[in-house]
Formats: C-alpha cells, structure tokens, sequence
C-alpha cells in the first residue's frame, strides 16, 4: 500500500506566459434577470457582492498563438489506483487524473498550454479542474503561482497544500489535496478564511473539463435545473429534457449553455460524466458545496471553433462544476473572521451502463448508489476531519507571490504556520517602503496597485507627487468614491502628465466623447504602449470618431499595425466610414485576435456587414448562441 508525493516536470507544447500590464478599471458588469421559479434567496445573492471595480489586479494579455515546448513545474500524488498532477504555477489546476489500473486520463486533459480572454484578467486555459475563488469568472489567480508545500499527516500520508491571499475578497485560500493508500479517489479539502473585521462576498466554483463525444451523458440528482444560454434569463426548468433534446447529453446540444443543477436540499451533491459504457469522473464533496453545473459549447460551428482555439483540433470537452452558491452569478456573505470548508472527491465511477442511460428518473438513482458504494458519505466526513487536524508544512516546494507577506507586514493578515506566507517581493518593494518610510517611492509604469482601508488611509495622509496620488485615485475607485478618484487623478496630472490617471479619468467620463479625447491623450504619452493604443482606439470607435481612429492607426509602428487587435479596429473604422473594400481586403488577408473575449461578435458582426448573404468562414465565427450558418 503507497501515498506519494513528488515534484517534477511536464512537457508540453505552450505559448509564452500572460504578462501583466494594466490595472482592471472595471467590474462585474450587470447581473443576469432572473424569471419564474427563482427564490428570494437566490435574487438576494445575484444581487450582492458585485465588485465596482477588479482593482488591484492588472490584466494579464500580451500573449499569441505561437508554440513551443516546454517544460512545466508539477506536483504528483500517487497511489495503486490513481495519479494526480497538478500545476502549482498556474492556479494549483489539477492537470491530470490518471486511473493507473487501466490508464484511463479522467479529465481532459489538455494537448496544449494555450492562454485565450476568459478570466476575469483575461488570459485562461482549458483543462483539468480549476479553482475558481472570489468573484463571478475565472478567478484572478487562476494563470498565477500558488504557494505550494509538503505536508505530513500523523499516519505518515503526504499531503500536498497550496495556499494564497486573494487580495480583491481579502481572503486566504488553503488547498489541501492528498491520496491515501488504496483511496479510489483524490480527496481535497478545501479552507477559505475570512481575516478581516467586515464581511465580505464570497464565491467558489471548482470547474472539472472532461472529455466530450455524443455519447457522454452528464448526472446528478436533479429534475430541474436553472438554465442559462447567453442570450435569455436565467430559467428555472425541467431537467434534462431542452427542447425536445435530452440536454444531460451535452455532445448533442446545438448551443453552449449553462444548466445550473437544481439539487433539493438534503440531498448528497455530486456529479459525474459518464461514457457510452457507463465509466468516467465523477466528483462528490460534503455538503457546504451545494451547486452542481453542466456546461458545454455546443455542436455549432461557433463552439467547435472556440474549442479548437483553447485545445486544438480534435479536443472536444464540457466541464461539470461544483459550486458554493446554486448559480455562478451569485456571491455569499462570510462573516467577519469566519472559517469555511469542505472536502471533494474526485475518481472513475463505473455504473450498469443501461442504467445510466436510461431514463432520467431511473439513470441518476442509478449513478448515485454506485457513487455511495465508491465513496460512502462517512469518508468524506472523516476526510475533511482528518485535514483539519493537519500539522504545518514541513517543507516549500514552490512560491506564489509576496502580496500575503505585505498584508502580515502591514498588519492586515495576521501570520499563521498553517500557511506560512513568505516576506514580500520585488513587486511589493514600492508599498514595503510606504510601510517602512511612510513615503511611496516614485515608479514609471506605476506599482501594482493595492487595495484596502490600510492602504488608502496611508496614501490620504501622505499622497503629494504624481505617482501616490495616482495610486490614492486608485485606492478611492476601489471603494466605489468616483469623485474622489476623479479628484486623485486631477491633482496626479496637475504634478505630472502622464498617462495612467488620463486612463483613470477616462473610465469616469461622462460622455464617450471626453472619454475618447482623455485616452488619445494618454495614447500621445506612451505611443510605443500598446495595450495604451488598444483602449485608445476602442474609446475612439465608441465616441464615433472612426476618422480619428484610422489617423491614429496610420501613424503607428508595422508591428503594432499588424497587431489583430488593431487590425480589427482598422477594419471597424473603415466599415464605418463606407470603405468596405478596405475592409475586405483586411479579412481576406487575415485578422487573427489573439484575445479574442468569450462572447465576442466583433469578427462574424463585421464579415456579414460587409459580405451579406454568405457563410461566416469557421475561423471568424465565434458565436455561441446561433446555430451555424447555412
């Protein structure tokens, strides 16, 4: 009998790393209309904890769709019957799940590392199980390093714990992952701890890519489901019959969708994606994780490309998730000081394969008493008994960031052994002077933005040159005080011209057009900037001011006019000024976004603008809530 851990590498074939770049002006943007059959708790939270802004994180773009190998730090658990891989560097994914007896890979496990715009940062990867914590979206840390450390229980069982400070939610993150001797599932405690003296919105999704074909069948015990595709309210709904479908077979849906499962209360939540054969993942946990999800891209052209974008040719997968709350556009209130955990589970199911694809009042009942004899719910229980009682770590396998060690330095966050986070870094060196001087340092580009009570009551008491005032600006957008963020960043340009509070005022515009006149001015500053000239041109393009927008373009470099972004935007500002032939010229060239949003129109929108009546080509078509086109 064995439980393992060691440390190694994965080769894979990846595009270069996200790099960071701006601060996240914005925040959620509305949140979805609920319909019949949703409930005053559930209205309550989609309403709650929607943040104004995603301050203090920056964007992470910069990338494209050029791929080399590489090698990949990981962390594997192993025992008889499983081997788990997970990626430290890149959120604590869990990459692999391999079921040794047969070598069957669980998840789907993804042939290329290859960063496209769906987080909430904008850079994402498809594949394994990814962590989600925080707010509605891929969570900010989700292409960034955890902490990661060895640690050993009082059997002798090596558990791998990775660990972080999620500084939007100001929320520490402990993942305890382990396999104990003979386990038939990966077993992973999950601890959130709310330091501050304030409640704070709360939101946790693990979100699990399976392989996909048609006769993949998805379940859980639920008869309804509220349902969501992109283009409606969120319904409440019978499930899984969708429209003369049967939607728990999600490699027959014409569209992607979200089918949030509809669990009844009391009843043991789980969900599992099964083959033709009755065979595949499923995932189970105690009971403080209440949401299950389906979601799939759909068989339309749209959702084969969006596949092949994130993983290639021939890499179809859905994802069944595993949430907090019922939908992902809700957040829970933690209380102040407030400890929350559970425990999941994560192994190969095997079913009576005409059972489980029978019909739906017998196929879930079916999969669920195989789910009880794989894992009998007193496990659980004693799995999530047996991390809380783990000792510290006794050794650092890999580093996250310093913002934890900023926060224990400034007295936020207090230390703790269980997660023992190290002393701050370079990139927190500028708020470390602030702490030690009582002066921020002057930084062009300006530091990584920080948020908190702590902070700005520092920079109110001592801002004075461009560079605080800016971050003071900053600080008050965070806390939803638009004027006096609009305030910061007057006073920042009146000791300074420089772009980053232009942008800033820029976001607080009221008209698109003193927000278009605000970021060609900061575009004049940093004119080698390209993430400047984007936003610039985008503010251009809204204000109506196309003729702008192409002088803009023309006088920019051959490699940032050859940029897909700006590309796009030259072909938008001659469909608007009656030059379609320049505009055609440009698609029949080629415009390749490489961070093309999850959601995006702009590439079909144009091609039937200026070629009506024809096909929208599969790698222009981006849809997801149109059948494809004839």
């Amino acid at each position: 009998m064995t439980s393992t851990l060691r440390t190694g590498t994965l080769r894979i074939e990846a595009a270069a790393d996200p790099v960071p770049g701006l601060p996240v002006l914005s925040g959620l943007s509305g949140g979805v209309d609920p319909a019949a059959g949703v409930d005053a708790e559930m209205r309550r939270n989609l309403a709650y904890g929607r943040p104004p802004t995603l301050l203090p994180y920056t964007r992470l773009g910069g990338y494209d769709r050029h791929r080399a190998e590489r090698d990949l730090d990981v962390v594997v658990l192993e025992n008889e019957l499983l081997t788990a891989t997970f990626l430290p560097g890149l959120g604590g994914r869990l990459w692999s799940l391999v079921h040794r007896p047969t070598g069957r890979e669980l998840l789907f496990r993804n042939p290329v590392l290859q960063p496209a715009n769906l987080a909430l940062r904008d850079a994402w990867l498809a594949g394994g199980v990814e962590w989600n914590l925080g707010m509605t979206g891929h969570w900010p840390l989700t292409g960034e390093p955890l902490h990661a450390a060895r640690v050993t229980a009082a059997d002798g069982t090596p558990v791998l714990r990775m660990f972080e400070y999620e500084r939007l939610r100001g929320v520490v993150l402990r993942i305890d992952a382990w396999l104990p001797a003979g386990s038939p599932v990966l077993l992973v405690t999950i601890t959130l701890h709310n330091p501050s003296a304030q409640e704070t919105p709360v939101y946790w999704w693990s979100n699990i890519a399976v392989p996909e074909n048609a006769g993949t069948r998805v379940l859980a015990p639920a008869g309804h489901a509220f349902h969501f595709d992109y283009v409606s309210e969120l319904r409440h709904i019978p499930f899984p019959e969708r429209d003369g479908t049967d939607a728990s077979y999600p490699g027959r849906a014409p569209r992607a969708a979200d089918y949030f499962l509809d669990l009844p209360i009391g009843v043991r939540p789980w969900i599992a994606a099964l083959d033709a054969d009755g065979t595949g993942l499923v995932q189970l946990s105690t009971r403080r994780l209440r949401g299950r999800k389906l979601f799939c891209w759909g068989t339309g052209t749209g959702g084969r490309r969006w596949q092949e974008w994130l993983s290639g040719p021939g890499s179809a997968y859905l994802e069944i998730q595993a949430g907090l709350a019922r939908t992902q556009m809700e957040h829970l209130p933690m209380p102040a000081g407030a400890t929350w955990s559970w425990t999941e589970a994560y192994g190969m199911l095997e079913t009576a394969a005409a059972e489980v694809h029978g019909p739906w009042p017998q196929a879930w009942p079916a999969a669920g008493r195989a789910v009880d004899a794989l894992v009998p719910e007193p496990v659980l229980a004693a799995a999530e008994a047996f991390a809380a009682a783990l000792p510290a770590p006794e050794a650092l396998l890999y580093n996250g960031s310093g913002w934890g060690g900023l926060e224990i330095a400034a007295g936020a966050l207090p230390a703790s052994a269980a997660v023992p986070f190290p002393a701050p870094g370079p990139e927190q060196e500028p708020w470390r002077q602030l702490l030690a001087r009582g002066v921020l340092p002057v930084c062009d580009p300006p530091a990584t933005p920080v948020t908190g009570t702590h902070w700005r009551e520092r920079l109110e008491a001592s801002a004075g040159d461009w560079h605080a005032l800016y971050h003071l600006g900053l600080l008050r957008l965070a806390d939803d005080d638009d004027e006096g963020a609009r305030d910061a960043c007057k006073r920042s340009l009146g000791e300074a011209a420089t772009p980053w509070p232009l942008r800033v005022l820029a976001h607080l515009a009221a008209t698109a057009d003193e927000a278009a006149d605000l970021m060609a001015q900061a575009h004049r500053l940093r004119p080698g900037r390209r993430d400047l000239t984007v936003e610039a041109l985008a503010a251009l393009l809204r204000a109506g001011r196309a003729a702008a927008a192409l002088d803009l373009i023309e006088r920019l470099s051959t490699s940032d006019r050859a940029h897909g972004r700006i590309r796009l935007a030259e072909a938008q500002a001659a469909h608007a000024l009656g030059d379609d032939d320049r505009v055609r010229r440009l698609l029949d060239e080629g415009i390749r976004v490489d961070d093309m949003r999850e959601g995006e129109v702009s590439l079909d929108t144009l091609w039937l603008a200026v070629r009506p009546g024809t096909a929208v080509p599969p790698h222009y078509d981006f849809r997801m809530t149109e059948r494809p086109s004839a």
